[in-house]
Parts: structure tokens; sequence; C-alpha cells
């Protein structure tokens, strides 16, 4: 692993302890705090509740990754139409590329907690909507507007 592969710098900010935020729960939406930036990535801490999640979404040509902390998340992708859940329980992680389009989701019966690393920095998360199979952009998030 290099010093730009996005799970090995999500594990350097896996204990929530040494975090420059407090860790929070919000019961109405899921909670997420910047914790870190710099030139080549941007880092990012968030707390899942049972039944939070997220849209279907990209990361506007951002690669990165994410770290479940605690808990388990679920994350969904679309292939062949339809999407595919794949279970994440604390201790494992994603790598993505820039084209990623997922969704994920607390399904489970306690909090969760993640940490997600993007490269370069967001600047922009397209959300879509699955219909018939296919696609479609239901809005743009702007940094600075958005989040």
């Amino acid at each position: 692993m290099t010093r730009t592969d996005p799970l090995a710098i999500a594990g350097r900010y896996a204990d929530p302890a040494g975090w420059s935020v407090p860790l929070s729960f919000d019961p109405a939406h899921r909670w997420y705090a910047r914790l870190a930036v710099g030139p080549e990535h941007e880092v990012w801490a968030l707390s899942w509740l049972p039944g939070q999640g997220t849209d279907l979404h990209d990361h506007g040509g951002s690669a990165g990754g994410f770290l479940v902390v605690a808990g388990g998340l679920t994350e969904e992708t679309v292939s062949g139409g339809r999407l595919r859940p794949h279970h994440l329980g604390t201790g494992a992680g994603r790598r993505f590329g820039a084209r990623h389009v997922h969704r994920v989701t607390n399904h489970g019966d306690q909090p969760a907690v993640s940490v997600h690393v993007y490269t370069p920095a967001l600047r922009r998360m397209t959300r879509y909507r699955l219909d018939a199979g296919r696609l479609l952009v239901a809005d743009v998030a702007e940094a600075g507007v958005a989040w």
C-alpha cells in the first residue's frame, strides 16, 4: 500500500478518540465531519444510526474508499440494471474509482461509524435514481453549497 491508498489513509483515522471533532450521532440524518484535507486527498468521518443511508450517488470524479470502523454498512452498486448489496462489517473497507456509483446504508440494529477518503477532494456529487434498470440523474450537489 502506498501513502495515497485510501484504505491506508482511512486506517490512520480509525480511532474516533483521535479525531479533531467529537463523534456525534444525529437522529434526523447521518452525521459527517471533515477530519483532514491535503493536496492529494481529504478525509471525512460519518456516523449512521440504524436505517440511515445515502441516495445512489457518485463522487464527482474523485476516487477513494471507505473503512467501517464500528458497526456494519451495506453498500449497493448497480450491476445489470439492479442493485447488488455487499455487507461490510467493522474493519472492512472498499476502494472505488472515479466513476463509482453506490448507495450506503446502515441496515443493522446498531450505530455504525465509517471513515471516507477522496482523492482529489470532493467538489461535486451527482445523485441518481434507478428507473427500469437505468441510472438517471436526480440532482447535482456542489461543495460549499450542499456540504
